[in-house]
C-alpha cells in the first residue's frame, strides 16, 4: 500500500519549482576555476620587464604605456606615437584627473629597450605634470644579484 501527496495538482501538470542546488554547485565550481586561472593570465602585450628589489605597490589606477622589445609604443594595447602620448593620457575619458588624483601612467618597457626610447616619453609626461611609475618584476629571493 502506498500513497502520494498531490498538493492539489494533477499528475500531468509540470512541476513549477526548480531545484537550485545543482545550479549553485555548478556556479561555485566555475567560480573556483575562474579564480584559479585568472592569476595565470598576464594582460596586454608580452613585455619582459627588468627585475628590481621589491618596492611598495601603488594604489593608483593609471593607464599602461607599453614599450615592446622592437620599440613599439602602446597606450594600453593601442599603438601610439610618443609625441601624442601626453595629450592622450590627459584626454582619456576612462580616467578622471581631479585635484586629489593627479594624472599618471604605468610605464612597462621590455628589459632590452634602450633608454633613448624611454626618455622622450618620460620627458613629455614630465612637461605635462603626468606622474610616471615604472613597472618591474621583483627579484627572486635566492637569485644571484
Amino acid at each position: 500500500m502506498g500513497f502520494s501527496i498531490h498538493n492539489g495538482r494533477r499528475d500531468d501538470e509540470p512541476m513549477a519549482q526548480i531545484n537550485v542546488t545543482p545550479f549553485v554547485d555548478v556556479v561555485l565550481v566555475l567560480l573556483i576555476i575562474f579564480m584559479i586561472t585568472a592569476g595565470m593570465f598576464d594582460f596586454g602585450l608580452p613585455i619582459d620587464v627588468p627585475n628590481t628589489r621589491e618596492v611598495a605597490a601603488s594604489p593608483e589606477d593609471y593607464p599602461f604605456v607599453n614599450i615592446t622589445a622592437e620599440g613599439g609604443v602602446f597606450y594600453n594595447t593601442e599603438p601610439i606615437a610618443p609625441k601624442d602620448l601626453a595629450a592622450r593620457v590627459l584626454s582619456d575619458s576612462n580616467f578622471t584627473w581631479s585635484e586629489g588624483h593627479k594624472p599618471g601612467i604605468y610605464l612597462r618597457a621590455h628589459k632590452t629597450v634602450p633608454w633613448e626610447v624611454i626618455s622622450p616619453i618620460v620627458q613629455a609626461c614630465g612637461r605635462e605634470k603626468i606622474e610616471v611609475s615604472m613597472v618591474t618584476k621583483p627579484l627572486e629571493k635566492n637569485a644571484p644579484q
